[in-house]
């Protein structure tokens, strides 16, 4: 069965805090994308297929784009290719399921010898497992010792702690498998170079301050948080190649109004590094690089540095009590969704972050949205018009709007690494 796929990070405070979702966002038919024509690249070392395919078998992960990551034992020629990876602009790192990896990876150990482990905290669910280290390889690119984390509530000396698990005093819900996470594994490659920051180095932090529920340090088979520096932290594996290190492109195609079986395009790696990575006309907008985020005006209401361009959400997700939401409870088919009774074209402006002394870029965006249960019937993956309800970090605050892959879908969406030098201005930035 299809469904909602959004995952929100909760983690609030951290230098690099950030949204990231896995399934929200829709674009609308070709008509509305300003780019609709987009020019894909099919070829070079720079250059992986991504496929919005349904994911693993019986997965049905609507709206989603996956791609094959080569792993490898580091130093060595053991490596294993590992298909249906979630390919997310809204988080940073490799995060793979336990399951799916057959190599063996050393483990990631703190100062004192004791063994790491990591919770990524979002709104409802969260993904928890040890840090190992692994060469990780893409297209014809490499990278090195990449941390990476390992998803699991089972591995042996990782025992999941309640301050990730229950971190409110409420349970919620594991994506440590494929039936809950809908994927192998997910490849985040947002718009910075690690997954914490500044907000998980002690020296960065005042004195006497405690680490934050985001990475453990676990001996004895018990784990409690602990601060991790930059080289230790869960990092986006581009910014570690040796070149095309500056961010990435994601490029599909447009689709049919109606929705089509499958869409297959490219994600390509380097910003103006090679010929076939270009800006070009490509409008830039600056963001927040504390947040990641910059500004949606939808109807009324102005999303100020509270909205995100995010491929690992399978609609566009925004709040409307207008349009009609799709039922929920123990039989819903699309909970969470919108369900109009006719297609709704709508309207938005994204602006560049107010955060930044001059933002830059302004455009409006067209997109469309159907009713849910009508595309969930058909056998369909790829929709440009599939959206659904509110996303809010659960503290009170505004809530969020977010652009998932269908507003991938007829253009190239450019994200940028924070630090990194590229053409534009600068990052990190969003391009399109």
């Amino acid at each position: 069965m299809k469904g909602t796929r959004v995952l929100f990070l909760s983690v609030v405070g951290l230098s690099c805090a950030f949204a990231v979702g896995c399934g929200g966002g829709s674009s609308n038919s070709s008509a509305s994308n300003s780019s609709s024509s987009n020019t894909i690249a099919t070829s070079g070392a720079n250059v992986a297929p991504i496929a919005v395919n349904g994911g693993p078998p019986g997965a049905n992960y609507a709206d989603a784009a996956f791609i094959s990551v080569t792993v490898c034992t580091p130093g060595t020629t053991t490596c294993q290719t590992i298909p249906n990876i979630l390919v997310d602009t809204g988080s940073v790192g490799l995060r793979i399921i336990s399951s799916q990896l057959t190599v063996s990876l050393p483990q990631q150990n703190a100062s004192d010898g004791n063994p790491m482990a990591e919770c990524l905290q979002f709104l409802g669910s969260y993904t928890w497992g040890p840090v190992q280290t692994a060469e990780v390889q893409i297209a014809g690119e490499t990278a090195s010792s990449v941390p990476i984390q390992v998803l699991s509530d089972t591995t042996a000396g990782f025992p999941t702690p309640t301050s990730c698990s229950e971190p409110s005093g409420t349970l919620e819900s594991s994506a440590d498998t494929v039936e809950t996470l809908g994927a192998y594994g997910i490849l985040g490659v947002g718009t910075y170079a690690q997954d914490c920051g500044g907000g998980c180095i002690q020296a960065d932090n005042l004195v006497g301050t405690s680490p934050p529920p985001f990475y453990y340090e676990c001996p004895a088979g018990s784990c409690a948080p602990a601060w991790q520096n930059l080289a230790q932290q869960v990092a986006n594996p581009v910014s570690l190649f040796a070149t095309d290190n500056n961010g990435v492109i994601v490029e599909l195609p447009s689709v049919s109004a109606s929705g089509q079986a499958t869409a297959t395009g490219s994600l390509v790696f380097g910003i103006g590094t090679q010929s076939n990575n270009g800006l070009g006309s490509a409008t830039v907008y600056s963001i927040d690089y504390t947040t990641g985020n910059f500004t949606t005006t939808f109807n009324t209401t102005t999303f100020s540095d509270r909205s995100f361009i995010d491929s690992g959400s399978n609609g566009y997700f925004f709040p409307d009590s207008s349009i009609t939401a799709c039922p929920t409870g123990e039989n819903a088919t699309a909970p969470g969704f919108y369900c109009p009774s006719s297609t709704l074209n709508l309207t938005a402006t994204n602006e560049g972050a107010a955060y930044q002394a001059t933002p830059t870029g302004s455009g409006t965006v067209n997109f469309s949205i159907e009713n849910a249960i009508n595309l969930f019937q058909t056998s369909d993956e790829a929709f440009n018009d599939l959206g659904g309800g509110e996303v809010s970090d659960g503290s009170g605050a505004s809530n969020y709007f977010d652009w998932g892959l269908p507003f991938f879908f007829g253009r190239n969406v450019y994200v940028s690494i924070y630090g990194a030098t590229a053409p534009g201005g600068t990052t990190p930035y969003w391009a399109y």
